[in-house]
């Protein structure tokens, strides 16, 4: 963010494993939600859907070489690593926890001259920086820890060819040295593959720290989609047959677990959306872990405690609609109202749909105080439930931290700005 000097944030990263026939499949379990479920019942989740086992790592920063960063954690990120390692190995701990750094799939690439995985090579602003690091990490025998999301590929190209992105198939499949690439998975990681072979580590192991696809806040996150996207990768997983340039089983991370309503949408309104679970722990769509593509639900979260059957909604008796327009914008800045978004789960509502819509966002991640439910006459409390067979309407869970004012939550963040600023 301009104006705030860069810092490199250290995270204790669990990484929950699910053993099943998928031999190295885990998920990213997040918690920038506004109501969080209890930890005791997303460990029995976990451990109802077979995820029983953890794998720490020492994540320093997150995709911190993004092109768009421009080069802001370049000098600060590799000086961390070797600190925190280094930290590890002198407490005893070097064998059992491992410090990696998460990076996004831009940091290596092929040439337009030859777009195909065999010539893939790192970035070349960052070239020297990441032969480094990996030589690093090979000494403590760390993995390289990469990020892909095929969605991505889709959401930043109109001109993706949407079938690439998935696993059933592509019609003009990717052709290099004789090997046909049928989706974008499979072509990013050998892309990656043949950087670590230029650079002289071939053989280092790779982790595919998230994966996934997200189920709202975009024309290509939806429930069908993500469905489609899970349903080739998790069968593609299951047989171990690796990529071509990597034969055998891939080690990889779905993201998400469940979803996050306070997440920043600065890199796209979907980025609340990528749970396999709903914000209450109820899962979205058939999904089989094991890879055998049973049609099959996820075991959901139990005994899960939500607030009272009421929501906010428009008042069709208001007169003075002038300020409806900065009113549902507040609602939105304290709540999520990305569903709302062209090509979205709610895009189809209309003007008092949307209203009401924001309105209960609102009143939902403020528990419900009457309060919040006003806006200046243009809202009100009504104990029928409002959604539509396309957009539910949320009924918030009692979670066990909930923000009842976000309004404070952020000035105690403008506070922590300004004392880092003043460093």
């Amino acid at each position: 963010m301009s104006g705030v000097k860069p810092v490199v944030w250290v995270l204790l990263t669990g990484l929950f494993w699910i053993w099943s026939e998928v031999e190295g499949l885990g998920v990213n379990w997040g918690t920038m939600a506004s109501h969080k479920l209890d930890p005791k019942t997303v460990v029995q989740m976990m451990k109802d859907n077979g995820i029983n086992k953890v794998k720490l790592y020492v994540a320093v920063g997150n995709e911190p070489f993004l092109t768009s960063y421009n080069g802001s954690f370049s000098k600060t990120t590799f000086p961390a690593l070797q600190n925190i390692q280094n930290a590890i190995n002198e407490a005893g701990l070097g064998d059992k926890i491992k410090a990696t750094v998460p990076s996004n799939a831009d940091v290596y690439g092929s040439p337009t001259s030859n777009p195909v995985p065999s010539a893939g090579r790192f970035r070349p602003d960052i070239n020297d920086l990441m032969v480094q690091m990996v030589q690093f990490l090979a000494q403590n025998n760390a993995p390289f820890t990469v990020n892909i999301y095929p969605f991505l590929s889709l959401y930043g190209n109109d001109h993706f060819p949407i079938d690439f992105a998935f696993f059933d198939g592509a019609p003009q499949p990717v052709v290099d040295n004789g090997i046909q690439y049928t989706n974008v998975f499979d072509a990013n990681y050998d892309t990656l593959v043949s950087a670590l072979k230029a650079a002289g580590y071939g053989d280092m192991p790779i982790i595919v720290g998230e994966v996934g696809w997200p189920t709202d806040g975009d024309k290509n996150a939806n429930i069908n989609m993500a469905y489609r996207f899970y349903n080739g990768l998790l069968p593609r997983l299951a047989s171990n047959r690796g990529t071509p340039l990597r034969p055998g089983a891939i080690d990889v991370y779905l993201f998400g677990f469940i979803d996050e309503d306070a997440k920043s949408i600065a890199p796209g309104s979907f980025e609340r959306h990528w749970g396999i679970f709903r914000y209450d722990g109820q899962p979205k769509f058939a999904m089989d872990l094991s890879g055998r593509g049973q049609n099959t639900f996820l075991v959901p979260a139990q005994n899960v405690r939500y607030q009272e059957k009421r929501w906010c909604q428009f008042n069709p008796d208001a007169k003075d609609l002038s300020k409806l327009g900065e009113n549902i914008n507040y609602a939105c800045t304290f709540a999520d109202c990305t569903p709302l978004g062209y090509g979205s789960s709610c895009n189809g509502l209309d003007a008092n749909g949307n209203a009401s819509y924001a309105f209960n966002a609102y009143f939902q991640v403020q528990n419900q105080n009457e309060m919040a439910c006003n806006f200046q006459g243009l809202a009100m409390v009504t104990t029928q439930n409002i959604s539509t067979p396309t957009c539910s309407f949320n009924i918030q869970i009692v979670g066990t931290y909930s923000s009842a004012s976000r309004a404070s939550v952020y000035l105690f963040v403008y506070l922590i700005v300004l004392a880092v600023l003043a460093l």
